[in-house]
């Protein structure tokens, strides 16, 4: 039984936590790029970024409360949209925060400039210092770090809160206009440049399994530290802007001791200055202890080595996770420009976010188990305007940022393709999610199959020119079941090819013994099935195109001829068999039949056989109208296909439930799945006295194997729709379901 980690972390410290993760080089930092960017609208680009991170901080809350569990985004990620994007978050979101720490440190240091008299050369040694120290308090116990952090943002607000106090009285309106200086555009840009300023909302997640009360302390702590930062990043950047000179704050590395040495003399610079490497410490503090979560996340599900999931017996750590995750923090911060990559992470993050937002979206309409007792409003509204505006403001980064988070998304499908895909065979609750709506859209297609009614319905049966009675009869009988289900009509159509050389009016004028006894015996078929039959003899040069045009002629609504076997040779490799050319060709659905070594008996049983992929509804409507013409039951099943998980068993039962609800006869559902191995049979169809199954099925080697090897009468269907929406349209909806 693997270890637990210790719940011992409280409301104070969720909340310095996350607001420790927000408040670093949001506020003491990027000011002056934004300003340089948006002029004073910079004020409404922070607020407005708030605005569009509130729906994956909701998204999160929810999660968290349902799943509090160390590995936070990774975690909701993984669970929800599989572990191959689970890989991507975790692996990228380690980094981002790994980058994120490292420049918060290193950026805290022109801070410290302004108190000691020190050279430039020593940024790098003392950010390795505080680093180094970051990572050893990590590794002592969460207790340690969320007493650390509730220390350092109590001293860190109230330095910012004498900052925003005491600028107030000092405000120039003039230091406001223009106030849109880089229009909507320049809005847009600096919105996407300190959407990052909030990007530590839902750290705190990451740590969710050491929360005590997490039920009502995660949701609180997100949204309380979100909706308090928002409101302090406004009032900061007012003060800043309408204290100095926004020229002078554009130019300048410590912008926000700029605006407090215009209004509070040296003791709010030292303030300030406190207040900064503190916020920017509690960042990376915040940064090493949620990123060393999500190794230790990721190796309990076995996307990377067992050794990065192991706790520390005398700390309750996870020790190998915070020290690889400080190690890399101080190769980044020795060897690699930071900024830069800072903002390569940035996006990244925002395609986190829309990650998350969906997420959301796949537990609630996925089956798995799924109980969050913080429930996100307005859903899914929220989510989607989250995914929207989070794709938008990706368009801002710029093609550097793009590139880089595209490049680390490949690294992430790299090491899941390299080590985790043969270690996992879990699937995400978007592929249920995405599962149950196409079996939803199936089944309301099957619905619009089933009960659309249509005037002068007719079932058209091509024939072959040399018929027997007996053979005849059999097609007329699957026709006449399917015409009578619709009120409808047979026109049974008996072809005849002459050479090219005949003359196509004199063939038709000449009438042969076989012509008079095809119309006796379909007369008598007519009085038999109690379905209006009427007949004829088309005299043609090629068969293929002469019934495709005399179904287009008649308006039929069903195509009912032999199957044939495939054409071999050179002529099958360039162009196939008639039949599949009509199949290709025809105005109508098509159905082929193969009576079989036996012929048709009574269909008792009509077995519906597919693969991948939800029922055809024209499959299901034509099964359903051979069942209940012999007063018989349908089997629904599978063929070639694993054992399913839970999940997916429950998903196919419902379908097949919602699809047996639609037929006018009992149906069996055959779940969990059998296999079709070789001439075997399919698990469920023992008993049938017709295999149903799609035209475009048939390819499928375990279908080909069940049908090869079987002796009962097959119909293939082919839906004319399936036919329009396109082969790849349809292997992708199989491959879904």
């Amino acid at each position: 039984m693997p270890k637990e980690l210790e719940r011992d972390l409280g409301l104070y410290a969720v909340l310095a936590i996350s607001v420790g993760a927000m408040v670093g080089s949001g506020i003491f930092i990027l000011p002056a790029l934004a300003v340089d960017i948006a002029g004073p609208a910079v004020i409404l680009a922070y607020v407005v970024a708030g605005v569009l991170v509130l729906p994956a901080a909701l998204s999160k809350s929810e999660m968290a409360t349902a799943m509090p569990e160390a590995g936070g985004t990774y975690l909701f990620i993984e669970r929800g949209m599989g572990p191959l994007l689970g890989t991507v978050a975790g692996i990228g979101t380690w980094f981002a925060l790994s980058f994120k720490g490292a420049l918060a440190l290193v950026g805290g240091v022109p801070y410290l400039l302004l108190l000691f008299d020190v050279p430039p050369s020593v940024t790098t040694p003392v950010a390795l210092a505080l680093a180094t120290l970051l990572v050893v308090v990590n590794l002592l116990g969460a207790k340690q770090t969320g007493r650390l952090q509730v220390g350092i943002v109590v001293v860190m607000l109230a330095a910012l809160v004498w900052f925003v106090l005491g600028g107030v009285p000092a405000l120039r309106g003039s230091n406001y206009t223009p106030f849109l200086r880089g229009g909507i555009g320049g809005l847009l840009e600096a919105t996407g440049l300190v959407f990052v300023s909030y990007a530590g909302v839902t750290k705190v997640a990451s740590v969710a399994e050491e929360v005590s009360d997490p039920d009502r302390n995660i949701p609180i702590g997100i949204l309380g530290s979100l909706a308090f930062t928002t409101v302090l990043y406004a009032l900061i950047v007012t003060v800043m802007l309408g204290v100095a000179d926004p020229a002078s704050i554009a130019d300048s590395a410590t912008p926000v001791a700029v605006a407090a040495e215009a209004t509070l003399g040296t003791a709010g610079v030292a303030a300030v200055v406190l207040a900064a490497i503190l916020a920017l410490v509690s960042t990376a503090n915040a940064g090493i202890l949620s990123s060393s979560r999500y190794p230790f996340a990721m190796a309990r599900d076995d996307l990377v080595p067992d050794l990065m999931a192991s706790i520390s017996d005398r700390f309750g750590t996870p020790s190998n996770s915070i020290t690889l995750t400080g190690v890399v923090l101080l190769l980044l911060i020795a060897f690699v420009p930071l900024l830069e990559i800072a903002k390569l992470a940035s996006a990244f993050q925002i395609l986190v976010f829309v990650l998350i937002n969906l997420a959301v979206v796949a537990f609630r309409e996925g089956s798995a188990a799924y109980e969050p007792s913080f429930t996100a409003p307005l859903y899914p509204w929220i989510q989607i305007f989250g995914v929207v505006s989070g794709v938008v403001l990706l368009t801002q980064m710029g093609t550097v940022p793009l590139v880089g988070a595209v490049v680390l998304i490949a690294a992430g499908i790299g090491w899941f393709g390299v080590y985790g895909r043969d270690r996992v065979d879990r699937e995400g609750a978007a592929v249920d999610a995405v599962r149950r709506q196409v079996g939803r859209n199936a089944v309301d297609r099957t619905r619009e199959t089933i009960d659309e009614s249509k005037r002068d319905y007719r079932v058209l049966v091509a024939l072959d020119h040399e018929v027997t009675k007996a053979e005849e009869r059999a097609f007329v009988r699957v026709a006449a079941d399917v015409a009578r289900a619709n009120d409808g009509e047979v026109v049974v159509a008996r072809f005849e090819q002459v050479p090219d050389q005949v003359s196509l009016t004199y063939a038709s004028e000449t009438e042969s013994p076989a012509d008079v006894q095809f119309e006796a015996q379909t007369s008598e078929l007519d009085a038999e099935f109690e379905v209006p039959v009427s007949s004829g003899t088309i005299v043609c040069h090629d068969v293929r195109h002469a019934v495709v045009n005399y179904a287009d002629h008649e308006d039929a609504d069903v195509l009912l001829m032999e199957e044939a076997a495939p054409a071999s040779g050179l002529r099958g490799l360039l162009f196939g068999s008639d039949v599949e050319w009509v199949l290709r060709h025809a105005p109508c659905d098509v159905a082929l039949l193969n009576a079989g070594a036996n012929g048709l008996g009574e269909f008792e049983v009509v077995g519906v056989l597919s693969d991948e992929g939800p029922y055809d509804p024209t499959k299901i409507a034509v099964a359903d109208a051979l069942a209940a013409a012999a007063g018989g039951s349908i089997t629904l099943a599978y063929a070639g296909r694993p054992d399913a998980s839970d999940i997916e068993e429950k998903t196919l039962e419902d379908y097949h439930a919602a699809v047996a609800a639609l037929c006018s006869v009992p149906v069996e559902s055959c779940v969990p799945f059998g296999t079709a191995s070789g001439a075997g049979s399919a698990r469920g169809l023992e008993t049938a006295d017709l295999i149903v199954v799609s035209a475009s099925e048939r390819t499928n080697d375990a279908i080909a194997a069940y049908l090869t090897g079987t002796d009962r009468p097959v119909l293939v269907v082919h839906e004319q729709e399936s036919e329009l929406r396109g082969r790849i349209a349809r292997t992708v909806q199989r491959r879904l379901f």
